[in-house]
């Protein structure tokens, strides 16, 4: 990065998750790795813009590139056969690449031993501590990536599990698998845009059209067998895209893809008050879920796992993302039901409801088109 004028990408989409990746590799009994840093959360903790001009330029990260090492290093640790090691830094100045969600700092280092010899014998486990950002915002994750041995591993550092424990000569495939099915179910609960499309499509699956009005489905077993088909149609679309973006054999510029989300959102509760496509919301589910695959996409496609660790990661993240669907439907569908010929859910749930879905989905759509932000969510 030789440009002292070059100004960096601290934005972020509004539903983007706070993530940082940190890779570690074992090779000739050498570990050594790199960790890449969001901007936009370093900036809440090391000020980066120090005259507040409301830029960031390459001029003042390399002037809080000491401060910036210097946070980060204390809040990881590994542990190596039972020893602390010892990280350092291997740049002196600071480097930055442009990711999906943003600008990141990389920070290339080395491990040696603690003890007095730098040798490093061949490690057989690795503890690692990871605490970046959880003082500040308890739903960052860190995405670690290790090579050791011809064998990746990957997890996922969270608040409630900064840290984790990991035998270099035999991984635990299904340790992964667990971990990635949580990331899934967490990834649907924290994307409050595919939340609210799931309500979308949900709340006039209890109710049919009649008359030019909405009316109460007579029995559970219709109002089930539409959710159903609704769940069913999102899922396999948002599978494949999600397939085809993660394996790089389609991939959708992030800007394009979370703006053609929030649209999603605002055409589904549009959609309620309007209705253009009445007894077919499968289709809608299926054409938009294409959409919302592409999305899940962002949370593993920068992570550059090989196609066996792959694997794992994204079908375990898929069941996760299904999981986390099934207990919304879960809890919505039996409440629904039982309230679908009442004035309340036919007129400020399902109307008013979808107003307010379209008005919070076209503030999204217009932050990602614009790529600014001023919704607090």
């Amino acid at each position: 990065m030789g440009f002292a004028s070059a100004l960096f990408a601290t934005t972020v989409f509004a539903h983007e998750p706070s993530k940082s990746y940190l890779s570690l590799n074992l090779d000739s009994n050498q570990l050594s790795g790199q960790w890449d840093i969001p901007l936009r959360d370093l900036q809440k903790v090391v000020p980066l813009d120090l005259d507040t001009d409301g830029l960031v330029t390459f001029e003042k990260l390399h002037a809080r590139y000491p401060a910036i090492t210097a946070y980060a290093l204390a809040h990881l640790k590994i542990i190596v056969d039972g020893r602390v090691a010892v990280i350092r830094v291997t740049n002196s100045e600071p480097v930055v690449e442009d990711f999906s969600d943003g600008s990141y700092v990389e920070l290339p280092f080395v491990i040696t031993d603690a003890a007095p010899s730098s040798a490093l014998p061949s490690p057989e486990s690795l503890e690692i501590t990871y605490q970046l950002f959880f003082d500040i915002n308890s739903l960052h994750r860190g995405l670690l990536r290790l090579d050791a041995n011809g064998i990746t591993q990957s997890a996922v550092f969270t608040s409630d599990h900064p840290t984790q424990t990991f035998e270099l000569g035999a991984p635990s495939p299904g340790r992964e698998f667990l971990e990635f099915i949580r990331e899934g179910v967490w990834h649907i609960w924290t994307g409050y845009d595919h939340i609210l499309f799931l309500l979308a499509l949900l709340l006039p699956s209890v109710l049919q059209r009649e008359g030019g009005k909405w009316r109460g489905v007579a029995a559970l077993r219709p109002a089930f067998i539409n959710v159903l088909k609704i769940v069913t149609a999102f899922t396999v679309a948002h599978s494949l895209t999600l397939s085809l973006a993660t394996l790089g054999i389609v991939r959708l510029p992030s800007r394009l893809t979370e703006s053609a989300i929030a649209a999603s959102v605002m055409l589904a509760a549009t959609n309620n008050l309007w209705p253009v496509i009445r007894e077919r919301g499968w289709i809608v589910a299926f054409g938009f879920g294409l959409v919302h695959g592409f999305g899940f996409a962002t949370a593993l496609s920068d992570l550059g796992l090989v196609h066996g660790a792959l694997f794992l990661t994204l079908v375990g993240f898929n069941l996760g993302v299904e999981f986390g669907q099934l207990a919304i439907v879960a809890i919505f569908l039996p409440i629904a039901f039982r309230m679908r010929r009442s004035w309340f859910y036919q007129m400020p749930l399902l109307q008013i409801g979808s107003a307010i879905i379209i008005v919070i989905s076209g503030a999204w759509f217009a932050e990602r088109v614009l790529n600014v932000k001023f919704m607090p969510f």
